[in-house]
């Protein structure tokens, strides 16, 4: 078999015993309980049971529900890393006291960093009790870097750990500027410089807090400090599959080995429900601008919606709005040519729109990309402008870089992409792109390779080697 170099009799047996072992393999999969870090985790568990995995998703306890649907086994989180994410605002107390990279910051150690213990206990008993044969994480799921820092430390004997990349990529480059800024690109060696300079500051002045808390952490926990920095949880993963086609990502010549990018995963279609009663009106006569806040940031539904509406009331399209479950009644009396419902088949309605007005969470984005469609992107937090960055430096649509633009700023955008065609190719190029990835298949196959070369790893002793 190419790949494989035999140096002890026997060797092949073992091999394809292996191989046999892991046709049907147990898998621990992880995630923050956030809407849009765990249906990406729930879709790979749905594809991955129905090829005959066995599969546990170690979560929020508000998500049992939606994990056991998927034919999956469901196991909470404890502690502090089990909360609810629709009610963030007790979760983060004093988020609105900061600003930009300050707010990003209070968000990495509250959600991500302080969570941690709570996370790896969870994580270990789930080792304990299920025995995977390999785990697979949502990337801002740090509660497995105790075990990735235990492989550096005794040799790997953890099962081997992958991440899904379920956010915009992160991971420091000469060749990009820190994550978060949600800066563009500048070529050439005065933007390597900015870059160098700007990863510097982030890193040993803006983040240094951060940075400090998770070695504290990691030390509490009988392990050494963080081998990079903070952000750069894909630099420590067995292997990092990064959701979303590569053109959407800016490139890095410095990119570490351990990336691929594996295409867009898209839940799975809603059971047929009633449709409302104006849907027929989306008959293409004319253009359909469709705008939400998603299903999180929608408490204040004048940050996005409101101006869009107030901004496209003049114009020849059709808005159609999804309040991500917050009663219509809210929005109060619609302009003539607008629409509005709580939620919508989004796998029927984006084959319907011409552009969507979206406040850049990256699940969305990634959606209204599969089907081609163009974009207005406001937001600004989170890792909102980064996204926002990416629509704009792909070239599938504006960046209003705010998360709280006026209506005439969405009525220019708007404007710009309906008369620009160019944002709608490229918008198809990069549909034409997520459509040739069998996302899936990749993923199935990159935990499959995992397995099969700890197995033989660990059967061999280091006498057989996949190449």
């Amino acid at each position: 078999m190419p790949g494989v170099h035999r140096h002890a009799p026997g060797a092949s047996a073992r091999f394809a015993a292996s191989v046999e072992e892991i046709h049907m393999s147990n898998y621990l999969l992880c995630s923050n309980p956030i809407q849009g870090h765990v249906a990406p985790i729930i879709a790979i568990a749905h594809d991955l049971v129905g090829r005959g995995h066995t599969v546990t998703v170690l979560t929020g306890s508000r998500f049992r529900d939606a994990v056991e649907a998927a034919g999956a086994t469901h196991r909470p989180l404890g502690g502090i890393a089990d909360y609810d994410d629709r009610e963030m605002q007790d979760h983060l107390p004093d988020r609105d006291r900061h600003r930009g990279i300050a707010k990003l910051q209070y968000d990495v150690q509250t959600i991500f960093v302080r969570t941690v213990p709570d996370q790896f206990a969870a994580v270990e008993a789930a080792i304990d009790e299920c025995a995977p044969d390999a785990i697979l994480v949502e990337s801002a799921f740090a509660g497995v870097l105790p075990l990735l820092l235990d492989g550096r430390r005794d040799g790997g004997t953890h099962p081997p750990v992958l991440a899904v990349g379920v956010l915009p990529f992160s991971q420091s480059s000469a060749d990009v500027a820190p994550y978060g800024l949600g800066l563009l690109p500048k070529p050439g060696a005065l933007g390597r410089i900015r870059n160098r300079l700007l990863n510097v500051l982030v890193q040993r002045v803006a983040f240094r807090g951060t940075q400090r808390l998770a070695n504290e952490l990691m030390h509490s926990l009988g392990r050494p400090s963080l081998p990079s920095f903070v952000l750069d949880l894909s630099r420590v993963h067995e292997r990092f599959l990064q959701l979303g086609p590569e053109g959407f990502e800016p490139p890095r010549r410095d990119l570490t080995p351990t990336v691929r990018f594996v295409g867009t995963v898209l839940p799975p279609a809603p059971a047929g429900g009633t449709l409302p009663e104006w849907w027929h009106e989306l008959d293409g006569s004319r253009p359909v601008v469709h705008v939400t806040q998603g299903t999180i940031d929608n408490k204040d539904l004048d940050r996005l919606i409101g101006p869009t509406l107030d901004g496209l009331a003049d114009r020849d399209v059709l808005v159609v709005v999804s309040t991500g479950g917050r009663p219509v009644a809210e929005l109060g009396e619609l302009p003539a040519n607008a629409r509005a419902a709580e939620f919508l088949p989004y796998d029927e309605l984006m084959t319907k729109t011409d552009v969507f007005v979206t406040n850049a969470g990256y699940g969305g984005t990634q959606f209204a990309l599969s089907h081609g469609v163009p974009m207005v992107a406001a937001g600004d937090t989170e890792d909102k402008p980064e996204v926002s960055m990416r629509v704009e430096w792909s070239g599938v649509g504006v960046n209003l870089r705010t998360g709280t633009p006026t209506a005439a700023a969405v009525r220019e955008g708007v404007d710009r992409v309906l008369a620009d065609h160019a944002f709608t190719d490229r918008a198809q190029d990069l549909a034409d792109a997520i459509s040739g990835y069998d996302t899936f298949g990749l993923i199935e196959g990159e935990l499959e390779a995992a397995v099969l070369g700890h197995a033989v790893s660990r059967r061999t002793d280091g006498k057989v080697r996949l190449s």
